[in-house]
């Protein structure tokens, strides 16, 4: 459960979530907005969460659609990647590379047999050892856009323009992933 972007807590399914069939909000509260997230979009080949994750985005990428990727930092770690990636010309369209020591979060693509310049600005560094995260990556048709925690952290310019060729989700490295989805 997370509450204005920020990871309040977990809670275990006690039915099939195939039997849900209502949304309740009761109380003193005023709602200002309900969201429902369909299944997701991306499917990993080995079925499971797994590291090093590796999912198949059936339809590839277009503008509006988001990626979630919700995990914990490992206790003592060096780095982890996400990777969106044109399986059959082996490109990486957008490659982040979050490094926990040296507080430096890498943006760049590879692309046609080489990488191109790195990004590095941040306004702050969001990953800590041992701390729950939620990345949010929405799609628009001129760039990425990355936050984490619901704090806006930066934009990515597209460098491949056919969005639908991106077609694979890959992530790896010093974290536990606990959701991957595309919607």
């Amino acid at each position: 459960v997370a509450v204005n972007g920020s990871h309040l807590l977990e809670y275990k399914h006690r039915i099939p979530l195939s039997r849900v069939d209502t949304f309740s909000i009761s109380g003193n509260v005023r709602v200002h907005a309900i969201g429902y997230i369909p299944n997701s979009a991306i499917y990993s080949e080995s079925g499971d969460l797994g590291l090093p994750y590796k999912g198949s985005i059936l339809q590839g990428l277009s503008p509006g659609q988001h990626v979630t990727i919700k995990g914990q930092v490992s206790m003592y770690p060096h780095s982890f990647t996400v990777n969106l990636c044109n399986s059959k010309a082996e490109n990486i369209a957008l490659h982040l590379n979050p490094r926990m020591k040296s507080g430096v979060f890498i943006r760049n693509s590879y692309l046609d047999g080489s990488w191109g310049q790195e990004e590095r600005e941040l306004p702050f560094f969001p990953f800590s050892p041992g701390e729950y995260f939620e990345i949010l990556l929405l799609c628009q048709p001129h760039q990425f856009k990355l936050a984490v925690n619901g704090s806006h952290l930066f934009a990515y310019r597209h460098r491949v323009q056919d969005l639908s060729s991106i077609d694979e989700l890959e992530i790896m490295g010093d974290l536990e992933l606990s959701d991957v989805k595309l919607w």
